[in-house]
Parts: structure tokens; sequence; C-alpha cells
């Protein structure tokens, strides 16, 4: 059972009860990430997400850890295009303890002017060790090739110069101005009540900057034609990332894609996972995603391979989505890509990390929460005609980006294969 309360200042509070767990998971949310970025401070959010576990006025660096770890728990981060997460899980007995810790991190911080310049050289270092991740570096390129110009498009870790360039007063004037009231989130999942959370929470919120929710500016892809870019790097394999544009996590086709997605590459009896793994070994990392935003969205098919094999499985994949844009899949591979994701979805949330996230994602990006059940009928639901109908809308030339990480001198000859 989800319950919401909306605390005067806007500071948001939302559980999900399970009373028979043994753990409870928290998360402190913003809706705040790297789209939300000048092109100027760039990496910014994800900057101030390292300093948060630097110290407070209360706990070093170490005394943070020790205080979650301590209890039998873990403290974690991320930031992601248009969200910031703090979040820790423990036994449910230790949500107050959690909380405390949490609240400190984020109210409390120091941005000590020597740990900035420490923490400055660990995401130079975490930049540098990307690059040396083939299928990573393809990632940050694919984002560049299909949003150029534009924060969507930018490394959510910034680039040894914005980095280099921020400073400890922006970072406290960025955090002040945007990770404020009406753009966090207190979520919580385990073994708790919610008006025990709601009063804990209601003890910080009155510490929590005021002031407007962030905005970002819808992305742009501007694009006419498939797009093609090449890194020449002296690596063993090739990787291939194949970014096909899409729509919002608004939009109706949206469960449609899901499915798609899943009987396309999402798992080990996908069709191309058999076709460029089993069927003629041509590959052996093999796998699709789906990523949706508030306005926009992206379908990635991912293959590391020999440079060698490279045109004849982009061969295999233009034919796999021409497939699926002339002819729908029968009603069985459809219903097993219905049960595969219906089953992942009720598996996953059978975790109180899990539900904390499932809360607060769509907390945040549809501004209610989102009962499981409603979204496994919506995908239930789903026919094999909607399936061919959302190929054929986003499987064309103009909405395909390829990306290769490889040790090849040219890309003769892609181009016009991805034109068809």
């Amino acid at each position: 059972m989800y319950q919401v309360t909306r605390l005067p200042n806007g500071l948001t509070v939302a559980t999900a009860e399970m009373p028979h767990m043994a753990s409870v998971s928290l998360g402190l949310w913003f809706a705040v990430g790297g789209r939300y970025e000048p092109a100027e401070l760039n990496g910014i959010s994800h900057f101030i997400e390292h300093m948060l576990f630097k110290g407070t006025r209360r706990r070093s660096a170490r005394q943070i850890s020790e205080a979650v770890e301590g209890l039998g728990g873990y403290l974690n981060a991320f930031t992601s295009e248009e969200t910031t997460c703090l979040y820790a899980r423990a036994l449910h007995v230790h949500f107050e303890a959690l909380l405390d810790v949490i609240m400190d991190m984020f109210l409390e911080s120091r941005f000590d002017p020597a740990d900035v310049e420490k923490e400055r050289q660990v995401i130079k270092e975490e930049l540098a060790s990307y690059l040396d991740q083939p299928h990573q570096h393809a990632e940050e390129l694919l984002n560049e090739t299909v949003w150029p110009d534009q924060p969507l498009g930018r490394p959510l870790t910034g680039t040894p110069k914005t980095i280099d360039q921020l400073t400890r007063q922006q970072m406290l004037s960025y955090r002040g101005s945007n990770y404020v009231a009406a753009a966090a989130l207190v979520a919580v999942a385990g073994c708790v009540r919610h008006a025990a959370v709601v009063r804990a929470a209601r003890r910080c919120a009155a510490r929590f900057p005021d002031g407007p929710p962030p905005c970002f500016a819808p992305a742009d892809a501007g694009q006419t034609t498939p797009r093609v870019r090449l890194c020449t790097r002296d690596i063993a394999q090739t990787a291939l990332i194949l970014g096909i544009r899409t729509c919002s996590r608004h939009d109706p086709r949206r469960h449609a894609l899901r499915v798609l997605n899943a009987l396309l590459g999402e798992s080990m009896s996908s069709r191309l996972f058999q076709a460029l793994r089993e069927d003629t070994g041509l590959a052996y990392s093999v796998h699709s995603s789906l990523t949706f935003f508030q306005d926009v969205g992206l379908l990635e098919l991912e293959v590391g391979l020999d440079t060698d094999k490279l045109t004849r499985a982009l061969r295999l994949i233009r034919r796999e989505l021409d497939r699926l844009r002339c002819t729908a899949p029968s009603w069985r591979e459809c219903r097993q890509a219905q049960d595969y994701l219906i089953g992942q979805l009720e598996l996953s949330l059978e975790s109180t990390e899990n539900q904390m996230m499932w809360l607060a994602e769509h907390l945040l990006g549809y501004g209610r929460p989102v009962l499981a059940a409603e979204v496994k009928r919506s995908i239930a639901a789903v026919t094999p005609a909607q399936v061919r109908a959302v190929a054929r809308d986003f499987f064309r030339p103009d909405r395909m980006n390829l990306v290769l990480v490889s040790p090849l001198k040219h890309t003769r000859g892609l181009l016009k294969l991805l034109a068809g």
C-alpha cells in the first residue's frame, strides 16, 4: 500500500508499507539531474552527490559510512539525467538512524575546500576509468550523437575541463537554489508505518531550502537522417550501440515498446540474442534496453563482437528490425515477452529497495504513485499488432544512431546499411 503526504513547505513523504519484511529502504530524492545543468556547470549534480559523503558538522566521511555499515546496512547514491538520490537499507529497527544519517549528509555537509579538491581528482579518475571501458565510452558517445549540443547529450559526470572549473561556491549556490523542498521526496519501503515516517521527516523539513522546483528545456534531436559515429581505439573487440529514438514515459505506446524491447533483445530467448549468439556465434554480449524521460526516450541495442564480424552482425540486426516492421510477432512470442516482463517486475518488487525505487521514480516521473498491478495490466493488454505498430513508428532511418568504439578505421557502407 502506497501513501503520500506533502508537507507545508513542499517536501513530499511517500511510503510502501511492507510489514512482513525485516528491512527498510530509505531514499532522499530530488527532481534534479544532469539535464538541468547549463553547459558551463556540466557535472555539478554528480559532484555535489560525491561531496555529500565527504563529511558533515557532526560526522567525518568515515563516520558517515560507519554509522550505516555498523548497523549491518549499506549506503549509496546516484545521479541520473532527471533525478538525484541518496539511499540506505538496514533492518527496520534502524529506520530513525538511517534517516538521521541521510538528512545529516544533505543538510549539514561541509563542502570543505580541501575535500572539494580531493574529490575533484577522484572524479577525474572516474572519468578516466570510463575511457578504459569501451561500452561505457560508447554510451557517452551515443548520448552526444542522439542529443547534440544539449544537456541530455552531455556526460553526467562532466568532462575534465568542466570538473576543473567548478568551484565550491558554485556547488553551494547550485545546491541551495535547486535542491529545494518542493523538488524533494523522502521515499521509504519496508516494515514502517507511514505516520511515523511523516513525523520523522517533519522534524527535518524546515531546514530544507525554499524556492520553486528547477526545470529543464525540452530535448531536440533535430534528426532527419541516420547518424554514424566512430571512435577508433586499439582494442580487441568492437563495442556497438545502435540507439533508436522513441517516446516519452507519458506516451501510451510505451507499454507496447516494452514488449517489443523484451522480444527483441532483453533476454536470452530474445530474437537478437538467438540470432547473434546462439545461431551464428557472432557475438558474446548482446542486449537491448529502454530509457524513458519526461519528453523523449531511447532504445539501445548493445553488442560486443570481433570487428571482422561487424557488417554481418549489423545486417542481422537490420533484418530483425525490418521483420518487426513488416510482420507482427505471433501471439505466442508476444505472450512470452509479456510474461517475462510481468515476472521480472513481480520478482524485483519483493525487495524493499526496489519497492522504494519504484515508488519514488513513478512519483517523480508521473506525479502520482503507480501500482504494479496497473502496469502489469497495461503490459498484458498489448497485442501483436501494437508491437508491429511501434516498430513501424520507431524503426526508421531518421531515428537511428550507430556508435562504434572499435579498431575500425572507417565507416564506409554502414550509413547505407542503416538507411535500408
